[in-house]
C-alpha cells in the first residue's frame, strides 16, 4: 500500500498531470489563456512521430516475431469487442438512447494516444521499460471499435450518414504512428542516433504543453456541457476505464509481456478516444450528441486515467507479473 501511494503521489506531482491541472483551473477560471491551433497541431505532430520512431527502432532491434503478431491481433479484438461492455453498462447505468450510447461506447473501445504517451512517460521516469511495438498495437486499436459502435446503433444504408471509411483508414494519427514506426523499424537504431537530440531530449517538455492545451479544452467541454454529465454518466466515465484497464492487463499477461508491456496495453484499453473517434462520429452518428461524448471521454475519463487510472494499471500489472 504504501507503494502504491508513493507511485500515486511521484504522478500527481509529476510536471505531465501539473501540467494539465493548470491548464484545467485555467479553463474552469475563464481565465485569459490559450494556445495557438497552429502550435497544438505542432506538438500532436511531433509526439505521435517521436512514438512512433521509438516503436520502430526497437522492433528493428528484435525482428518481428510471433509475440508482435499476436499482440496486434490481440488489440484488434480488444478494441473491436470492448465497446460491446461499454453499451451494455451505458444503457444500464445512464438511459441513453441507442444511437447515444453506442456513439459513447465506440470512444471506450478506441484509444487516446495522448494517455498512451503520458503512461510511457511515466514509465520511463520510474525506470521501467516496455515492449516498443505496442505503439503498433495502439494504432491498430484506433478503428475497429468504430465499426462496432455503427453495428450498435443498428445502421444500414438507409440511415442517414455515409460510413467514412477513408476518415476511419487516413485518420492522422494513424498515418503518423504507422509512418513514424515504419521509420523507425528500416533506419534502425543508427539511422535514431542522428535525430535523438531533436526526438528524444525536448520529448517530456512538448508533452507538458501539449497537456496544458489538453487541460484548456476539457475544461471548456465541462464548463459548457457539465449540465449534460448526469451522475450515471460520471460514473459510467470512471467505472469505464477501470474495467477496459482491467482487461487490458489481463490480455497483456496472457500475451507474456513486461511489466511494463502488459501496463501499457491495461492503459490503452481503459482509454477512451477523443480525436479519431469524435471525428468519425460526427459524419456516422450525426445524431448522436457530441456534447455527451466528447465531454465524457475528455472530461471525465482523461483526467481520471491521468490523475489515477495510470498508476493503477502499473500496480495491476506489477501484482500480476510480480515486476
Amino acid at each position: 500500500m504504501s507503494e502504491a501511494l508513493a507511485l500515486a503521489g511521484q504522478n500527481l506531482l509529476s510536471p505531465i498531470v501539473l501540467s494539465f491541472a493548470l491548464g484545467l483551473a485555467a479553463a474552469l477560471a475563464r481565465a485569459e489563456l490559450s494556445i495557438p491551433e497552429a502550435m497544438a497541431k505542432a506538438m500532436s505532430i511531433y509526439l505521435l512521430f517521436a512514438i512512433g520512431l521509438k516503436g520502430g527502432i526497437e522492433v528493428a532491434s528484435q525482428g518481428m516475431g510471433v509475440q508482435i503478431a499476436t499482440g496486434l491481433a490481440a488489440g484488434f479484438m480488444l478494441s473491436a469487442l470492448i465497446p460491446l461492455l461499454a453499451y451494455a453498462l451505458l444503457r444500464l447505468m445512464s438511459g441513453l438512447s441507442r444511437v447515444d450510447a453506442a456513439a459513447v461506447a465506440g470512444h471506450y473501445g478506441s484509444i487516446s494516444i495522448v494517455t498512451f504517451v503520458a503512461a510511457s512517460s511515466l514509465l520511463q521516469s520510474f525506470g521501467i521499460d516496455f515492449e516498443g511495438w505496442l505503439v503498433a498495437v495502439a494504432a491498430v486499436m484506433e478503428a475497429p471499435a468504430i465499426l462496432t459502435a455503427l453495428w450498435l446503433a443498428g445502421r444500414s444504408d438507409r440511415t442517414s450518414g455515409a460510413l467514412p471509411w477513408r476518415e476511419i483508414a487516413l485518420n492522422g494519427s494513424i498515418v503518423l504512428l504507422l509512418g513514424a514506426f515504419l521509420i523507425g523499424w528500416i533506419a534502425g537504431a543508427d539511422g535514431m542516433g542522428e535525430i535523438e537530440g531533436f526526438f528524444i531530449a525536448p520529448f517530456k517538455g512538448v508533452l507538458c504543453l501539449f497537456l496544458l492545451d489538453m487541460g484548456l479544452i476539457a475544461g471548456r467541454g465541462l464548463r459548457n456541457s457539465a449540465h449534460l454529465l448526469r451522475p450515471g454518466l460520471i460514473s459510467f466515465g470512471i467505472l469505464m476505464p477501470m474495467l477496459g484497464g482491467t482487461i487490458g492487463i489481463l490480455t497483456g499477461w496472457a500475451l507474456g509481456l513486461s511489466t511494463g508491456g502488459v501496463a501499457i496495453l491495461g492503459t490503452l484499453a481503459a482509454s477512451a478516444s477523443y480525436i479519431a473517434v469524435p471525428a468519425a462520429m460526427r459524419v456516422a452518428l450525426p445524431a448522436a450528441n457530441p456534447g455527451i461524448y466528447l465531454t465524457l471521454a475528455l472530461g471525465i475519463t482523461f483526467p481520471f486515467n491521468l490523475a489515477v487510472g495510470i498508476t493503477l494499471y502499473l500496480m495491476l500489472a506489477r501484482w500480476l507479473t510480480g515486476g
